[in-house]
């Protein structure tokens, strides 16, 4: 396709940016033992961009029935005219990740509720021996035209680079250019363009193992130059997602992982720099296995039309506060906290129930042992079915009360005894009385998800 031959360039700019008053993020899903791996498009949304609702009980909302009927690596684009484009790998899930392959997933909408069906487009249409790994959208405007990057080894070449292909339409596009070459393996890009009279490409640098930033004046292929080493928690950090804050000139900067697979860390920072501060798990949560995000500014509209839509979840997780990668979960029948990710994951999953001792109170229900609560015995928590007694009941029911070490998360405790809290101890389970700092921490937890 020649660019703007025949097609008509966008007319109607999307809405500004301060209308924009929350977050929704696209993800597909793995979990440590494939189990929960699901190649399709999942989505959640945030009003802080930290902290994130899964929508549809987390369950797929686009479903790929084109190529290879599985995706991964989306990316959301709100284009110049207001509505949506949404590109994705195609890979089904246990595809080959190396298997050549010219085409992406495309989808575009109005509303993100409304889907065009998935269709493919060619963006790698000289390159017969490669992959077309993780496009991203940029708008190009000496070209008038989107800029769609993705990861690929060229012909001749023995490494990865960064290359681009361009469209008006989504139907059709350029063939593929170098867009950025550091001489050794790249992929996954993210291009932000007019910060300060400047352009940006995040990447993942195989040659240092980090997220690494690039800039150019411009957005022509091979003119931007390094100007961060970026960031890395280990050499598996892939898939740059730069996000910009709401609120203040800052920056987030999300990195997924696949050692552990389907674990995602976080950088606040300052784009122009290239200076970028690590996030306490704290201080986010990211939707239960999601891999390879991408995240945009919605409006309020926009966010409350996606949750009428599809709803959030009928389940809850319970972040430790003082091992905020923690989570409170069962493994045979003991309660404890555990790291997230590990299989099954379900076992981190609850829905808080009125107390089976009566309003006021909350008592926690395995949603892989539908009838099973947490309850306490001897002071021991531990999971149990339910027996329909009053004692059950008891025992099983906690009262929700602000967290104490932290007001805005949450402490629980039995209605029993109500000078004991809920509480780790060495990773287990227990209602103890809370006397110290560290016991006030233990006995903190939130409520996400």
């Amino acid at each position: 396709m020649a660019v703007g031959a025949g097609v008509a360039a966008p007319t109607q700019e999307a809405q500004a940016a301060e209308a924009d008053a929350a977050y929704v993020m696209g993800y597909f899903k793995e979990s440590i033992s494939g189990a929960g791996n699901v190649n399709a498009l999942h989505l959640a949304v945030s009003d802080d961009g930290r902290k994130w609702e899964p929508l549809n009980d987390n369950n797929a909302v686009l479903t790929p029935t084109a190529g290879t009927k599985g995706i991964r690596d989306p990316f959301l684009y709100r284009l110049r005219d207001g509505r949506w484009a949404l590109l994705a790998t195609d890979i089904p899930a246990g595809g080959s990740f190396t298997k050549p392959n010219q085409y992406i997933h495309v989808w575009t909408s109005p509303d993100l509720v409304t889907w065009s069906p998935d269709r493919l487009l060619k963006v790698n249409g000289t390159n017969t021996s490669s992959y077309s790994w993780a496009p991203a959208l940029h708008w190009d405007a000496a070209r008038q035209a989107y800029g769609i990057t993705f990861s690929t080894v060229p012909p001749g070449f023995s490494h990865s680079v960064i290359a681009v292909s361009y469209t008006t339409d989504f139907v059709s596009a350029t063939n593929p250019a170098i867009f950025h070459d550091t001489g050794s393996g790249i992929i996954d890009s993210h291009v932000v363009t007019g910060g300060d009279g400047a352009n940006y490409l995040y990447y993942k640098d195989h040659a240092s193992g980090r997220l690494a930033g690039a800039r150019s004046a411009s957005v022509q292929p091979g003119s931007f130059a390094k100007y961060t080493d970026g960031v890395a928690e280990n050499p598996c950090t892939e898939a740059p997602t730069l996000v910009k804050s709401l609120t203040s000139s800052t920056w987030m900067l999300w990195g997924d992982t696949y050692c552990p697979n389907a674990k995602f860390d976080l950088w606040q920072g300052d784009l122009l720099s290239g200076q970028w501060n690590k996030v306490s798990r704290q201080a986010y949560t990211a939707p239960l296995n999601a891999k390879h995000n991408t995240v945009h500014p919605i409006t309020a509209a926009d966010r409350d039309r996606l949750v009428a839509r599809y709803g959030t979840t009928s389940w809850s997780l319970l972040k430790s506060y003082n091992h905020p990668g923690h989570y409170v979960r069962h493994a045979n029948l003991e309660g404890r906290i555990g790291e997230l990710p590990f299989d099954p994951y379900q076992d981190a999953q609850w829905r808080l129930r009125t107390g089976l001792a009566g309003v006021g109170t909350v008592s926690f229900e395995s949603v892989n042992y539908p009838g099973h609560y947490l309850r306490h015995q001897g002071f021991v928590v531990g999971l149990a079915r339910n027996d329909g007694t009053s004692g059950f009941a008891a025992d099983a029911s906690f009262q929700r009360v602000a967290g104490l070490a932290d007001a805005s998360w949450s402490s629980f405790r039995p209605v029993q005894y109500p000078t004991r809290y809920l509480r780790h101890s060495s990773f287990s389970l227990r209602i103890d009385e809370v006397t110290t700092a560290t016991d006030r921490a233990d006995a903190t937890f939130d409520v996400v998800q």
